[in-house]
């Protein structure tokens, strides 16, 4: 009689950003799904880790960090990491890349129950593909959610999270959707518009605070109140019924103002007053800004002799720019035999290597039938969602018949339990979309076209995209794929992220040497495996060295 074999111990984790957002993929959905592929193949869940309103595009989630924690004990206590999709373990290339390096040292991997990436090459590859889209999507949604926060704000919304202290959040019907307008909040708007008497009468924020909590008055959390608290009420602008939103937008996009969006507690010149007073006592000082160098390269060459990173630096008034050792720079030309490279030069050349070793028509061939096999698990996944959609619903609408049933049978006046009610009706709509979307996914799928004339045509539009795109999206495609670059003279070797698929200009290997010479650039075989070097005449590009 044979032994069974031994389950895998494997970890699940489950992830969503807010209550907004991926409705489809709540955590409920996850973990039902999670724990059935589990179940199917062979795995004996080990643990369970929950990040609930945590970006993917952060490292710092409390699960998600005691999840490594765990993995990199001696005695780990799982061997997979189970997830719904990529995006889920999180949607930052270069943390994937430093996060699953680290797990399979210690022999541990991530897998997506709905994506396939097999332990290949080729596998790694589509991997990395896959995540560096989610990163992409990840950022274009961001976009469109702050987008669409600045519409709302310039109509007077209030569309931040919590609304100050003083007031409270009223959602109005808009259109069929219902958006939170600012109302007073008595008796907490009385408190503050004595803060702000105290102030104009000249007390100090200190006195103000040491004042509130002798009287026992507490924040709107239930704390005591803090001088750091005193003091951002006073210097709200909010308090003058006049709506900011997007101060410290990233795109350097102007801040959304809307003047009497909402009761005022104060008027424009007391407040000012206030500011002026709080002012002289402590003159704020402002931080100076970090400008991102506008260098394609920046961060990933290295001088092979020294370790030392090259710089950009320009010369002839900003006429020529070279990617220079630092040992150069600050020691003298004498301390390093690494040599200038022109910037603009060496940057297109490090572009054609990476459309030349990446964006293959084979890897792309291999990508599509990669799709293509997976279409029957996108639509299995999509009907198991749907399943899970479906059945949260059910439960929806018993919790509100049953407060319907109290109000009946009770005392319980209905705008007692108003707020439990509209918050019911807005999962029940969101849920409603999700299923919408997901029998749409069903309803809408077809096979992909595998001919050559379209994957060419897509290979070409990909790299196009590196020639094309805009600076910070090639950074980050570079980024994406090439760990680092190592010059010394006469040549630089290209360290990818992963190892190349078999039929790649390059073979299997993570790592891709160029000559830095005026003439037909030679590319040479290195890294992973076997450290073959294989001369192939004519793949490469030029590059002039001054």
């Amino acid at each position: 009689m044979r032994d069974e074999p031994t389950p895998t111990p494997a970890a699940l984790y489950a992830r969503v950003s807010s209550d907004r957002q991926d409705v489809d993929l709540s955590v409920a959905a996850q973990l039902r799904a999670l724990r059935d592929y589990a179940e199917r193949s062979g795995f004996v869940i080990a643990r369970e880790y929950i990040d609930e309103a945590e970006s993917g595009r952060i490292a710092n989630r409390p699960q998600f960090q005691r999840m490594l924690d765990d993995a990199r004990a001696p005695d780990a206590p799982f061997q997979e990491i189970l997830v719904w999709k990529f995006s889920r373990f999180t949607r930052k290339r270069e943390h994937a890349v430093a996060f699953k390096s680290m797990l399979r040292r210690r022999g541990i991997r991530v897998t997506s129950i709905t994506e396939h990436a097999d332990d290949t090459p080729t596998g790694k590859l589509m991997e990395a593909i896959i995540e560096s889209v989610d990163e992409f999507y990840s950022e274009n949604l961001a976009q469109e959610v702050i987008r669409g926060m600045r519409e709302a704000a310039s109509r007077g919304f209030w569309v931040a999270t919590s609304a100050p202290y003083g007031y409270k959040k009223v959602h109005v019907a808009d259109g069929p959707k219902t958006r939170p307008r600012l109302e007073l909040n008595p008796p907490a708007d009385a408190v503050v518009r004595r803060i702000f008497d105290r102030a104009l009468a000249g007390q100090s924020v200190l006195d103000i605070t040491r004042a509130l909590n002798a009287e026992g008055i507490h924040t709107t959390n239930g704390k005591p109140w803090l001088k750091t608290t005193v003091h951002r009420l006073l210097t709200n602008e909010a308090y003058t019924g006049t709506l900011v939103w997007g101060l410290n937008a990233k795109d350097g996009a102007s801040p959304v103002r809307v003047e009497d969006a909402f009761p005022a507690i104060v008027n424009r010149h007391e407040f000012e007053r206030v500011g002026k007073l709080m002012q002289s006592r402590a003159p704020s000082r402002v931080n100076p800004r970090r400008v991102s160098s506008r260098y394609l390269l920046s961060g990933l060459v290295r001088c092979g002799s020294c370790r030392r990173a090259l710089t950009a630096a320009e010369a002839k008034s900003g006429k020529y720019t070279y990617y220079v050792c630092q040992s150069k720079i600050k020691k003298g030309a004498e301390t390093c035999q690494s040599p200038r490279l022109a910037a603009k030069q060496f940057e297109q050349l490090i572009i054609d290597q990476l459309r030349a070793h990446v964006l293959t028509e084979s890897n792309i061939r291999a990508l599509v039938k990669l799709l293509d096999e997976e279409m029957d698990g996108v639509a299995r996944e999509q009907r198991r969602t749907l399943e899970t959609v479906e059945q949260e619903l059910i439960e929806v609408k018993r919790r509100l018949d049953r407060i319907w049933q109290v109000i009946e049978n009770s005392n319980l006046d209905a705008a007692d339990a108003g707020d439990r009610i509209r918050e019911h009706k807005q999962r029940q709509e969101q849920l409603e979309l999700a299923a919408v979307k997901a029998r749409n996914v069903l309803a809408e799928r077809r096979q992909l076209l595998d001919s050559a004339d379209v994957i060419a045509a897509f290979a070409a539009q990909m790299s196009d995209f590196l020639l094309t795109s805009q600076l910070t999206e090639t950074k980050a495609f570079i980024k994406s794929f090439v760990k680092r670059i190592t010059v010394r003279p006469g040549r630089a070797v290209i360290h990818y992220t992963i190892p190349m698929p078999e039929d790649s200009p390059i073979g299997p290997a993570d790592a891709a040497e160029i000559g830095l010479t005026e003439g037909v650039m030679s590319t040479v075989r290195v890294g992973t495996p076997g450290r073959i070097r294989t001369y192939a005449p004519g793949s490469g590009g030029r590059c002039s060295i001054p």
